[in-house]
């Protein structure tokens, strides 16, 4: 399958050729990384697209937009350990994506945070850029694409933490409830994208 990204000659894998945000616009960034593939029988992190393991692919999508630190939300039990990338264990084990993004948002250092998924072979930096972008006045932003919210690519501020842990708290662990509750409360706009974005969301 190929990986959807643009690839210049000599150019090392995950290069899109979108221009780095700015280094005034500082942001951290987490690689959600927690799923286990009931339907693959492994850990999905490490399947490959295009000879390379989706888990580096994503890293290096999050890397060419130049965060200021990156981690990667896990189970407790990973083999992530060489990818030289601090790993967060989930405080509420079992509970989804939303889990993961809740530790990343207690733990960044700025005051906002890219959100990526492991699973979404067919991201780009580009797309990656324009969230950020999006969300530069409100602290945050969410794709969404044919009237579908897309939270596992999206921007969100630090404040939506408490949002964050209280939903979880509450057995609340969907992702775009947890978005949709972000937008209530001010926290983020939502970027319409047309449809033909919506093969860059696909998941495995």
């Amino acid at each position: 399958m190929r990986d959807h990204l643009d690839h210049p000659a000599g150019a090392p894998r995950g290069f899109s050729g979108a221009p780095r945000v700015a280094r005034s616009e500082r942001f951290s960034a987490v690689l959600l990384a927690g799923g286990q593939s009931r339907r693959m029988g492994r850990d999905k992190a490490w399947l490959e697209v295009d000879g390379q393991p989706l888990i580096v692919r994503q890293l290096a999508l999050i890397r060419e937009l130049a965060p200021d630190e990156i981690f990667i939300a896990a189970r407790a039990r990973n083999d992530y350990a060489n990818l030289g990338v601090p790993v967060l264990a989930d405080r509420h084990p079992g509970q989804g994506p939303l889990a993961g993004m809740e530790r990343a948002l207690a733990l960044a250092r700025c005051d906002r945070i890219l959100v990526l998924a492991v699973d979404l072979p067919c991201m780009t930096t580009s797309m990656l850029a324009q969230v950020l972008a999006a969300g530069r006045s409100s602290g945050g932003a969410v794709p969404r694409v044919d009237g579908r919210l897309e939270p596992l690519a999206a921007c969100y501020p630090a404040a939506a933490r408490a949002i964050a842990a209280e939903r979880l708290d509450a057995g609340q662990n969907s992702a775009r409830g947890f978005a949709l509750a972000c937008r209530e409360h001010g926290l983020i706009r939502v970027l319409d994208l047309p449809s033909d974005a919506a093969s860059r969301f696909a998941n495995w």
